[in-house]
């Protein structure tokens, strides 16, 4: 079991609750990621499914819960043939903190019958570059758990040169080696700096809706991000996210609603 399988581990207490605790380890500057969180979610829907994948989860995150125990309430809507139907909900304190509607499938990763390719090309890998260190006292613990290399126009704002467009490119995996599986999706999705950044705008940028959609089973070895955002305005914005694996397949698919960043 990796570090990673220890802090979205789920354990049963009942037919419909788990217990989670939540690790500090997946901070952003005090919240958790959202991604994180779905992952702890997803881990006790999908025990409790009789498919064994989650092929769509659509997040609402009432609240910003904290490092500490935490239980996950599952409600089994609907079970068929093929897919199961289940209402997630992270309790925190007695408060609801993230409420989820995930489907379940077992995927087999069958040759597609139609297959697009991505949108934008990414350089080598070795022409990619990391973000600086975060300094201790920020609590941006969640860097030292995965390893993200960005194209380096899409971070043009660390220096102070916003592409001026919502953007952002990576190719990431957990720093702890690990295939990727569909909970490191669930990370993989919400791990990037809000493309909001690219357009000039900095701060946390709070998740409010989040909604993807498991498309295949990914190969071992590096994910590639791909995240651009179509509207900011009124406080808000979108982001749409693609993860493609090592053999070039499009295993993952997002779309979040967000406040613009405060502070």
């Amino acid at each position: 079991m990796t570090k990673f399988d220890e802090a979205t581990q789920a354990i049963r207490v009942d037919e419909t609750t788990y217990d989670v605790c939540l690790d500090p380890g997946y901070q952003i500057g005090g919240p958790l990621n959202g991604g994180y969180l779905m992952a702890v979610v997803l881990r006790a829907v999908v025990d409790d499914s009789p498919f064994a994948h989650p092929v769509s989860t659509s997040a609402q995150f009432l609240k910003a819960p904290v490092p500490g125990p935490a239980t996950v309430r599952v409600e089994r809507i609907k079970t068929g043939k093929t897919a199961a139907f289940t209402r997630a909900t992270l309790v925190q304190d007695g408060a609801a903190q993230i409420e989820t509607l995930v489907t379940t499938a077992t995927l087999t990763n069958a040759d597609p019958v139609y297959a697009d390719g991505p949108a934008h090309a990414m350089p080598p890998l070795e022409e990619c570059v990391k973000l600086p260190d975060p300094k201790p006292e920020s609590n941006m613990n969640m860097n030292a758990q995965v390893e993200v290399v960005f194209d380096p126009p899409s971070i043009g704002w660390l220096s102070g040169a916003p592409a001026g467009r919502p953007e952002s490119r990576a190719y990431f995996r957990m720093a702890e080696p690990q295939d990727p599986d569909p909970f490191v999706l669930a990370v993989a999705v919400d791990a990037l700096p809000p493309v909001v950044f690219s357009a000039g705008l900095r701060g946390w940028a709070p998740t409010v809706e989040l909604t993807w959609h498991l498309r295949a089973l990914p190969a071992p070895g590096w994910l590639t991000v791909l995240a651009g955002g179509r509207l900011v305005a009124d406080g808000w914005f979108d982001e749409d996210a693609e993860v493609w694996d090592s053999t070039g397949r499009l295993v993952a698919q997002s779309r979040q609603l967000a406040r613009v960043g405060r502070g």
